[in-house]
C-alpha cells in the first residue's frame, strides 16, 4: 500500500490535529477544573481545526472525550461532577476524524502534587508504548509489539489489562484486528507497509481484571487500585514506524 493515499494523507492530518489538541489541554488543566469542561474545549478546539470529534455520536456516545480518574481506566463519562483534584492522575482519550479517516489517542495527566507511585505508573504505561515500537517495521508481527508493551510492563511490577486491546484504525474508529497489550514476540499477524493501528497499553498498579459501572461506559479496575492510559496511532513503514499523533 503506498504511503501517499488519501487515506494516509488524512490520517497524518487528523494525527496533527490530535496531537495539538493535547498540547492545548496541557495548557488549560488545573486543578479544581471538570472533565466536561475539558471535554467541550476539546470539542471546540477539534471543530476549529475543520476536523469532527470521532468519538461524539459513537455507539451513542454523547462526548468528545473518555476521561478516566485514578481507578478508572478507560471509558469514563467527562461529567460536570468529574473534577480534577490535588493528587489525581487523569487519562484523556480522544478521536478525530478528517476527511472520513481517523486518528486516535490518550495521554494520562497529572494533576498537583502526585504521589511517586502514580507518577512510575503513568511513567511506565507511556513507556511501555515506546519500547514496543523498538525494531518494529514491515515484516515484524503484530505480536512483537504486543510482547514489547508486557514486558516492558511486568519487568516494572505492574499489570497489563487483559481483557482491553489495542486496534486496528483507519476508515472506522476500531477496526481488526484487536491487539492484545500481552503476547508472545514472533506470532501473530504480519505487518505491511501502509497498515494502521491505534497502539493503547493500560496498565494497572494491582490485579488486572476489569469492571464496567452501571453507566454502561466507564471499566475500572476491580480492586480499585489506579489505573494508567496511553495511546498513538501508528502507520507501518517498510523501515520503521510513523507516529501520527505525536506533536513533531
Amino acid at each position: 500500500m503506498a504511503l501517499n493515499t488519501d487515506k494516509i494523507k488524512s490520517m497524518r492530518i487528523a494525527g496533527k490535529i490530535l496531537a495539538s489538541t493535547f498540547l492545548q489541554l496541557s495548557e488549560f488543566i488545573t486543578e479544581g477544573i471538570s472533565a466536561r469542561q475539558v471535554d467541550l474545549f476539546a470539542q471546540s478546539y477539534i471543530e476549529s481545526q475543520n476536523a469532527v470529534p470521532g468519538f461524539l455520536g459513537y455507539q451513542g456516545y454523547k462526548y468528545t472525550t473518555c476521561i478516566s480518574k485514578n481507578e478508572e481506566i478507560v471509558h469514563g463519562i467527562p461529567g460536570d461532577d468529574k473534577l480534577f483534584y490535588d493528587g489525581d492522575i487523569v487519562s484523556i482519550d480522544i478521536g478525530v476524524k478528517y476527511n472520513g479517516f481517523y486518528a486516535d489517542a490518550a495521554r494520562t495527566f497529572l494533576i498537583g502534587d502526585v504521589s511517586e507511585e502514580a507518577k512510575f505508573l503513568a511513567q511506565v504505561t507511556e513507556t511501555s508504548f515506546f519500547e514496543s515500537m523498538k525494531g518494529i517495521s514491515a515484516g515484524s508481527r503484530l505480536g512483537d509489539i504486543s510482547n514489547g508493551i508486557q514486558s516492558y510492563v511486568e519487568s516494572h511490577g505492574l499489570t497489563i489489562v487483559k481483557d482491553l486491546y489495542s486496534h486496528g484504525i483507519g476508515a472506522s474508529l476500531h477496526e481488526e484486528p484487536l491487539i492484545p497489550n500481552y503476547g508472545k514476540k514472533g506470532a501473530g499477524l504480519r505487518l505491511k507497509e501502509g497498515m494502521t493501528f491505534a497502539i493503547e497499553p493500560m496498565v494497572n498498579l494491582g490485579l488486572p481484571g476489569i469492571e464496567t459501572l452501571s453507566d454502561d461506559w466507564t471499566i475500572v479496575t476491580v480492586d480499585r487500585q489506579w489505573s494508567a492510559h496511553y495511546e498513538n496511532t501508528i502507520l507501518i513503514t517498510d523501515d520503521g514506524v510513523e507516529i501520527l499523533t505525536l506533536n513533531p
